[in-house]
């Protein structure tokens, strides 16, 4: 895993000490190695950080230049399936100075042109200049898992794999895109191709690009898309499940084959939940010694899956590691708001970075279960909404319409259940519900005066998958949004921090459309159980023993956190400050409505958040 950076503009550089500070902002995703590349006009520059995976030699390092010199790349990822790429390039007479995957990508490109990223299965953002066309490409990979940012303005085109490389330009204006702040004061995260700051652009998954020096012209286009749902019906007989747990077992096998190729220490993280006990289980099938990590909280109680863990790891013979994580305090906080520099609400983020923590110290590459949810029905809002659409149906149109109405007007923010009662005026048949929505359109109008809330509705009904089925709607839309704008970023952020890299079996484009095109929506959530199909793996793959129907889900007691002096007054100070942009009458009432039935805690994060990461880089609202 690594960072890269790259800026060309009209005039040559007369230094290139700025653009190498600019790289080194990244230096925890690449503490291995640095290296700049700067064209013969002066006016292309490219550089890296690099954290050595593969071939841990000098001949990998990047920039790298294939033979010619007329083509130079910057990659971040792994190809899973390079060395299958790379003997077939070497059929094709091609030869090769290193035995890293980033050789097989500019050799790709040198074969296949543009079209060469669908042959790629991994994770990676990348940018490949051609000297003879003064044209770069840049592609990311199909699930977002690695990240990529761009700015084309002002004559000046540069992108990075974090927002803060972009921001150490000295001529770069930092200022907040309001369309961007209105979707994270929504959703809690800022989706597609949008970027908080304006003049910023994210390159949306499973997307390429082509930016031209001669015109500046910039084109991006999408490579791949996720397969249509299967044309099966609503029966389980139509449906040949043991064909299709038999494919399942057969691609996540070979995916975590491939997945554990690495020339640095691998495990896998084992929280004792199907999806990691899953790739546990085909983990042995592949190595005879296994290293499995299972990360202890002090005070989670119920949340502790540590017992699941050994008993998985028990029955599989792993190497097991047992770690414990310290007390957390808020002073972890601005650590983590400068690192996530596109805030996104999620503390997990909290746990996340202290696993990745307390794992670097035995490894530099771990295995998760990411993924799973979204593929195959995980996430308890796919049944709870599958049930109400049962019930909605005998409910009239206009009764639906004023319980959302009435309930969004009159039930307090943060109320157990208020966001399900807002959520009975959709219409089923070709929305889906926002379960985890932060602050609704009158909400966002209170809490910062002068925002001009309702693009992030507006939006919302864009990025919605198109599919008659529910649950069939509900993942895709997961999958595009919240995954790939929070989970994914929520891993990438806190695994770099720790100079740690994570892969996700799951991820594996081979398995998103299995998920997709294969297992029909009946057998992932219905309105009384979710992860149905994973549950049935579970029963073939897992120990007996396992209760696979228990409660799971990692989460931190954020409010009783906040009710701790300690936690209270870090987020008193930090909302409550006078350089605050958030309505002061709003935040103390968000502070004021907290008891068992009002929960504002995860509102009063993202507030927390923004503000930390706002102060940090010193980012101004437009016309302030």
């Amino acid at each position: 895993m690594c960072g890269i950076y790259g800026q060309t503009g009209k005039a040559p550089f007369a230094d290139t000490r700025a653009l190498c500070s600019a790289r080194d902002t990244m230096l925890h995703r690449g503490p291995d190695a640095a290296g700049e590349w700067l064209s013969s006009d002066r006016q292309v520059f490219l550089a890296h950080r690099r954290l050595s995976i593969l071939d841990l030699s000098e001949l990998a390092n990047q920039p790298m230049s294939d033979a010619s010199g007329q083509f130079v790349i910057v990659f971040n990822g792994e190809i899973y399936n390079y060395l299958d790429i790379r003997n077939e390039l070497v059929e094709l007479g091609y030869s090769f100075r290193s035995q890293s995957d980033t050789e097989v990508v500019l050799q790709s490109y040198r074969q296949w042109g543009r079209d060469c990223v669908s042959r790629f299965n991994g994770m990676f953002a990348f940018a490949i200049y051609d000297c003879s066309r003064q044209e770069i490409f840049l592609a990311r990979d199909r699930a977002g898992e690695k990240p990529l940012y761009y700015s084309n303005h002002a004559g000046v085109f540069c992108f990075a794999s974090e927002l803060k490389a972009i921001m150490s330009r000295s001529d770069f204006t930092r200022e907040i895109e309001p369309e961007a702040l209105d979707c994270y004061l929504n959703f809690g995260y800022v989706p597609g191709e949008l970027c908080i700051l304006r003049h910023v652009s994210k390159l949306s998954p499973a997307h390429a690009m082509l930016y031209r020096r001669s015109d500046g012209l910039c084109r991006v286009w999408r490579y791949w898309s996720p397969p249509e749902a299967p044309l099966v019906s609503e029966q389980a007989s139509a449906v040949d499940e043991q064909a299709l747990l038999e494919e399942f077992e057969e691609i996540l096998c070979d995916s975590v084959k491939r997945q554990l190729v690495a020339d640095v220490p691998v495990g896998v993280l084992l929280s004792g939940g199907i999806d990691s006990s899953l790739v546990t289980a085909m983990a042995v099938r592949s190595s005879n010694r296994v290293k499995t990590f299972n990360v202890r909280f002090p005070g989670y109680g119920s949340h502790d899956e540590t017992e699941h863990a050994r008993l998985v790891a028990g029955h599989f013979a792993t190497d097991h590691i047992e770690l414990a994580a310290g007390d957390t305090t808020p002073e972890l906080l601005p650590r983590l708001a400068a690192q996530y520099d596109e805030p996104i609400n999620d503390s997990s983020m909290i746990p996340t970075f202290l696993v990745c923590q307390l794992v670097r110290q035995h490894c530099t590459v771990a295995l998760g279960g990411d993924g799973g949810d979204e593929l195959f029905g995980g996430y308890p809002g796919y049944s709870y909404f599958s049930h109400m659409d049962e019930l909605m149906v005998h409910v009239p149109t206009t009764l639906r319409r004023i319980i959302g109405s009435i309930s969004e007007k009159f039930l307090p923010v943060g109320l157990k259940g208020r966001n399900w009662f807002m959520s009975a005026d959709i219409d089923f048949s070709s929305e889906v519900p926002k379960s985890l929505l932060l602050f609704e359109k009158s909400a966002r109008e209170r809490l910062l005066p002068g925002l001009h809330a309702g693009y992030a509705e507006r939006l919302w009904r864009e990025r919605t998958a198109f599919q008659t089925n529910l649950v069939e709607r509900y993942t895709r839309t997961d999958f595009a949004n919240y995954m790939a704008e929070d989970i994914l970023v929520k891993v990438d952020r806190a695994s770099m921090l720790n100079s740690i890299e994570m892969r996700a079996p799951f991820l594996d484009y081979r398995m998103i459309e299995f998920a997709y095109g294969k297992v029909p929506a009946f057998l992932k959530a219905d309105a009384r159980q979710k992860k149905i199909f994973l549950k049935k793996a579970a029963r073939r793959l897992l120990p007996e023993k396992l209760d696979i129907q228990r409660k799971q889900g990692f989460s931190i007691p954020l409010q009783q956190w906040l009710r701790q002096p300690e936690w209270k007054n870090a987020i008193h100070d930090v909302l409550l400050a006078s350089a605050g942009i958030f309505s002061r009458s709003e935040v103390k009432k968000l502070l004021r409505d907290s008891c068992s039935l009002i929960n504002n805690a995860e509102r009063l994060f993202a507030l927390t958040l923004f503000e930390l990461w706002r102060r940090h880089y010193g980012i101004s609202l437009p016309n302030s």
